[in-house]
């Protein structure tokens, strides 16, 4: 077909035509000028497209073509709504020795003669030709081949070769945009393209069946044409008598009905070659062969052949008339056709002829060997003629195939749909291989059974060839995709390029793939075979210089390897490159190593095997995740097959796919076979289902049991094996590793599981609830707190010592299918009763906890107050810190809180007692302490007096206690105020200031404030949160710690006070000294002088005891200290008494001096007397008398 138009969217203007499919008129009745074609523009349109076109002369044309009726054909094709006219060019006989000679003839009614050579349709493209446009855009042509011959080829060639590749180049071109233009119209269009293709293909190469028309005697027809006429039957007497006596006309019937036993045995014994033509070829000509005979049949039972038969049988030519039927073997051939057409009739070959892809194509393959292998074993279609029938299929099936695998220009494709497009070949060849095994067995089976003589059933498959060239072209294009990736950018071979040998491998590679993508690469020919070799001759060359480089690369990366891992990556990453000989030869010393290194890893895998499951850490860890024995133990070996599969894989890295082909390979697979046997789980998972199938796993019993302990006592558990949940656990990982698990032990898991969340809650509850009463038993103190929460746990056991495991079996049903709020009964008792035991445990647990949490707190407050400092503020914090404690147990609902607290104030009470002796002592102390730097004291500035005096010392005091604050332990903070007292004279009246009983107060009510800090303490009470306590309007009891003096040792309290009288009279008796002094101003001399009189030893005494007294005040001292309470200070007087003092010490040694010399003048005159008298008496006298008295002086 051959088009003009150029043009698609070309803008006619035509007018609206009327309703009778003629152009619309104006007024006038004329019509529009715009429709009206110019009969000469069309005829000169057609002297010039004709000569070239059909090869008319011009004579021809003007004597034939354009005619009268011309200018009206034209102007009616112009116009009209038709579409169409012919241009038909006939043959003239012009006799045996002229040329032909043609005529031509313009019609729109088309007609088929066998003197018909060509046709030429002019098709329109418009309803109506526009004479403002050439008819060359307005007009197809197409040309229609006739003659002796069918027209099949022309239009084969028509659809195959125009309409159908214009059809796919325009779907294919639009196809990417619109993918919604009726995904089932094109791929529908498609197929009907590819079976009017194919059925017209087949009316080619159908074998013509000729037709058998019978002769029938002219008289014969007459007869029977009056008969039929008249309506009556056709009968011999119909015909006159002389006739069926006369021998010539009988003889002419009679070699009639020879001739037709000849022309009916023409098509009885007609037969063809099934090797020498296609599949449908023997099955059109098995269907025609049964039309023919039917045919036949139909006129042997005309009218015309029935009064022949009784012509002649009535004339007694029994000869013609009792052979008939045999001679023709009418019969006999019509059985065969239809038994042979039960096989060919709905024979599915079209489906095969017809795809048009390579699914559409496996699935015709699987529809014609299910017909065959169904309709041979009904029809005797000999086996013979099958095996030729089935080659002819597979050389459809290899044109099929090549016609679809050459549409997708396979070199051309990306190599993820080359490999999908040579899958699917391969897959259908092995489809093809699957049905000819069946259709092999079927055709054995009918052969034995129809009792035929033994033949090979053996099929010379035409697509053997292209198979072997896809199955090596995917292994090709295979190799040449690894070799490309590895020298691509992202492996890192590339970069060696230039700067080892000089090229680009990426570049290489891909020149040398264009080399095979010129050639067609499914051509099996041996034309095509040696193309292709040659390409891949050149294709090699090219590649082993990228080989080459390759190979200096990898052993490069080999040698730099630190360890086997490295050289296992290198491995694994290139291994794609392993199936190229070259490559393999060159890296082979370091595939032994490597190999050597995995039998060591598989070694070790033995050995971890040999420790046996038990004994590994993964059966401790397979506890911690709580895996079941045998799961974990299936598991582990698993892991142990994965590890082993892993070492497998790595041996493939370094060996290549065929490793097992090697000597080590071999090896390797061999104890891995044998390793993997020993892997197997199977015998572990039966000898378990044996054990659960031999013990009683049911599900009964009390809920609880009391065990015996075996250090005596008892113990309360949940009456539930724990083999059961071990069960449960079992199945389901079992069937999470896809083990098929018997309905038996699966019924019991599933009664496991129904349970398993109420006995691991027993479980954890019974447990939870004994860690908390071991708690409790660790805890005495809290015991009485928590006996209210204990006593509600042990009435929960109480209740549930009668409760069975039966209930919560059967309630699982119960609660899946009724409404939760519809449940009543047992069943909803029992696990509500779960439930309640869970949180009244869990309250139990949680409040024991919270309270050990209390205790301790309340504990570590309580020892703090025997470490804090000894203030109010330190006391009153701890204190508080425990009464929120208490309050917090008293909103929390503790019971027996009242008895509690009054242990724990007790508690408190000695903390508090200890701590108020040790201030007492510590008072005592500080009160007794000398003061050792009482020399710096003294040496301090005094000169001014007063109060100003007394405040720098006391500052200067304060200073040192807080010097020596940090050396002492908490109580060390004790510091008793020093009290300063002045002995002071005023109008001659020596006194102290202030008076020594203000420090007995003083000192009293410093020990008072001490004793408060403890005392004053307010105690921790139960019952703040009370309200009847609250609104009584007395105390009951009393708040602070005051009664603590009470139980105090009576010497411990009595001391301090016994210190401070001590204290006091000490004062009192040195400020009683100074006092004396008074005497000084209060006495007269005279009285003193006269009481002395003339006695010089009272006067010597005096004289003593004034030097004695004065060392009281006759010194560098100012001041002195009672230890550190306090401090007497005499500056005021002490110079005053030293000067009234010297005074009378001057005034008394004076007279004493006077006193003196007169007693001396005495003596010494008395001494002179007696001297003279002395010197007047006799010796002899005083001597020689009896009476003589010594000499006195």
């Amino acid at each position: 077909m051959s088009t003009v138009a150029t043009s698609p969217a070309l803008d006619l203007s035509v007018s609206p035509l009327a309703s009778d499919g003629h152009p619309a008129t104006n007024g006038n009745g004329n019509a529009n000028p715009l429709a009206s074609v110019d009969p000469s523009i069309f005829r000169s349109y057609l002297l010039a497209l004709l000569p070239p076109v059909l090869g008319a002369s011009l004579d021809d044309l003007e004597t034939t073509l354009f005619d009268d009726e011309f200018d009206e054909r034209v102007v009616r094709f112009a116009s009209d709504g038709g579409g169409v006219i012919y241009v038909v060019k006939t043959r003239v006989d012009a006799g045996d020795d002229g040329p032909p000679s043609y005529s031509y003839a313009l019609t729109i009614q088309l007609t088929y003669t066998q003197t018909t050579v060509m046709a030429l349709a002019l098709i329109k493209r418009t309803p109506v030709l526009d004479t403002l446009v050439p008819l060359a855009s307005q007009l197809s042509i197409l040309n229609l081949f006739g003659g002796e011959e069918t027209p099949y080829e022309n239009l084969h060639a028509v659809v195959s070769y125009a309409v159908k590749p214009w059809f796919d180049a325009f779907v294919g071109t639009r196809g990417g945009a619109k993918d919604g233009d009726g995904k089932m119209g094109i791929p529908m269009t498609k197929k009907k393209f590819a079976e009017l293709e194919l059925s017209l293909l087949h009316l080619q190469q159908n074998v013509e069946i000729p037709e058998t028309h019978l002769i029938i005697h002219p008289i014969i027809q007459r007869a029977v044409a009056q008969a039929q006429a008249s309506g009556s039957r056709p009968d011999v007497n119909d015909l006159p008598a002389s006739l069926l006596n006369d021998s010539t006309f009988l003889n002419t019937l009679q070699s009639h009905v020879n001739t037709w036993i000849k022309s009916i045995q023409a098509v009885t014994k007609l037969s063809r070659d099934v090797s020498s033509g296609t599949a449908s070829q023997e099955i059109n000509f098995w269907l025609s062969l049964e039309h023919a005979l039917e045919a036949i049949e139909a006129q042997l039972h005309s009218a015309e052949v029935l009064m022949v038969m009784d012509v002649l049988r009535k004339a007694k030519r029994f000869m013609a008339t009792v052979s008939f039927v045999v001679d023709t073997g009418l019969k006999e051939a019509t059985d065969l056709v239809h038994k042979y057409n039960q096989l060919m009739k709905d024979f599915p070959l079209n489906e095969l002829l017809s795809a048009t892809d390579l699914d559409k194509i496996q699935e015709s393959l699987a529809l014609i060997f299910g017909h065959i292998n169904k309709r041979l074993r009904l029809s005797p279609y000999p086996i013979r003629r099958a095996l030729p029938l089935v080659e002819a299929i597979s050389r459809d099936f290899n044109d099929q195939l090549l016609r679809v695998l050459t549409s997708h220009r396979l070199p051309y494709t990306p190599y993820d749909t080359f490999d999908r497009l040579l899958n699917q070949a391969q897959g259908i060849f092995r489809t093809w291989d699957d049905l000819m095994k069946e259709f092999t067995n079927v055709a054995r089976e009918v052969t034995r059974r129809r009792s035929e003589k033994f033949i090979p059933i053996k099929i010379q498959a035409a697509h053997s060839k292209l198979a072997d060239r896809c199955r090596y072209l995917k292994d090709w294009r295979k190799q040449h995709e690894q070799l490309a990736v590895m020298t691509g950018p992202t492996k890192g071979l590339s970069n060696v390029g230039k700067e080892v040998g000089g090229m680009d491998m990426e570049e290489e590679v891909r020149e040398a793939y264009e080399i095979v993508k010129t050639i067609d690469v499914l051509d099996v020919s041996t034309e095509g075979t040696e193309i292709w070799t040659t390409a891949e001759a050149a294709y090699n060359e090219r590649v082993a210089r990228v080989e080459n480089q390759i190979i200096a690369r990898l052993r490069d990366r080999l040698g730099t390897a630190r360890n086997a891992n490295e050289m296992f990556r290198v491995f694994s990453k290139f291994n794609a490159l392993f199936v190229r000989q070259k490559i393999r030869g060159a890296i082979r010393e370091y595939q032994t190593q490597l190999i050597d290194s995995v039998k060591e890893d598989i070694t070790r895998l033995h050995d971890k095997f040999k420790t046996q499951y038990r004994f590994s850490e993964a059966y401790h860890m397979s506890q911690m995740r709580d895996l079941p024995p045998i799961a974990g133990a299936i598991i582990w070996a698993r892991e142990i097959e994965r590890q082993l599969s892993t070492y497998m894989k790595r041996v493939e890295d370094v060996l290549g796919k065929d490793w097992v082909l090697y000597a080590e390979g071999q090896k390797l697979q061999t104890e891995s076979a044998s390793f993997r046997k020993k892997l197997d789980t199977r015998p572990l998972y039966e000898g378990w289902m044996h054990d659960i199938n031999r013990r009683d796993m049911n599900i009964n019993g009390r809920l609880f049991e009391i065990v015996r302990l075996r250090g005596g006592g008892y113990q309360l558990a949940v009456n539930f094996d724990a083999q059961i949940i071990t069960l449960f656990k079992e199945v389901r990982n079992l069937l999470w590793l896809n083990y098929q698990v018997p309905h038996t032990i699966a019924n019991m898991a599933r009664d496991a599981r129904r349970v398993y969340p109420h006995a691991v809650s027993l479980m954890e509850t019974v447990r939870t609830y004994q860690q908390t009463l071991d708690l409790i038993e660790k805890n005495p103190a809290i015991e009485i707190l928590v006996a209210e929460f204990r006593n509600e746990g042990q009435r929960m056991i109480t209740r549930g010592m009668n409760v069975r495991w039966d209930f919560f079996v059967n309630a699982f049903d119960t609660h899946r299918y009724l409404p939760a709020a519809g449940l009543e009964g047992r069943e909803n008792r029992n696990l509500a009763y779960v439930r309640e035991f869970a949180a009244t445990v869990s309250i139990l647990q949680d409040k024991t906890n919270a309270l050990i949490d209390s205790y301790r707190e309340i504990n570590h407050v309580v020892e703090e107050l025997t470490t804090c400092a000894f203030t109010s503020q330190a006391f009153g914090d701890l204190i508080a810190k425990v009464q929120s404690s208490i309050d917090r147990l008293n909103l929390e609902g503790y019971a027996n809180l009242e008895h509690w607290v009054a242990r724990l104030d007790e508690r408190i009470e000695g903390t508090l007692l200890q701590r108020l002796i040790a201030i007492i002592q510590l008072w005592c102390a500080e009160f007794e302490r000398t003061d050792d730097g009482r020399d710096d004291f003294l040496s301090g500035g005094h000169g001014t007096g007063g109060m100003g005096g007394r405040d720098g010392t006391v500052s200067k005091r304060r200073g040192e206690k807080k010097m020596l604050k940090d050396d002492k332990n908490v109580e060390g903070s004790l510091i008793l105020q020093p009290i300063v007292h002045e002995v002071r004279i005023q109008d001659q009246v020596i006194f102290l200031d202030p008076p020594i009983e203000q420090a007995r107060e003083t000192w009293i009510r410093q020990l008072h404030e001490w004793l408060a800090v403890v005392c004053g303490t307010r105690r921790i009470q139960s019952s703040r949160y009370e309200i009847g306590l609250q609104m009584r309007g007395h105390t009951l009891a009393e708040t602070t710690y005051t009664s603590l003096l009470t139980k105090l040792p009576p010497e411990t309290l009595a001391r301090p006070f016994t210190l401070i009288e001590n204290k006091v009279q000490e004062v009192t008796a040195y400020v009683g000294k100074w006092l004396q002094f008074q005497s000084l101003w209060d006495l007269e001399a005279e009285f003193v002088f006269a009481r002395l009189g003339d006695s010089l030893a009272s006067w010597q005494q005096l004289l003593g005891e004034i030097k004695k007294t004065r060392a009281t005040f006759d010194n560098s001292d100012t001041a002195r200290s009672f230890g550190r309470v306090l401090v007497v200070d005499y500056e005021q007087v002490q110079a005053r008494v030293n000067a009234k003092y010297d005074s009378w010490q001057r005034d008394v040694l004076g007279r004493f001096g006077v006193k003196l010399g007169a007693a001396m003048k005495d003596i010494h005159a008395s001494i002179v007397k007696a001297r003279n008298d002395l010197e007047h008496h006799s010796i002899e006298g005083m001597i020689g008398g009896p009476g003589a008295r010594p000499l006195q002086l």
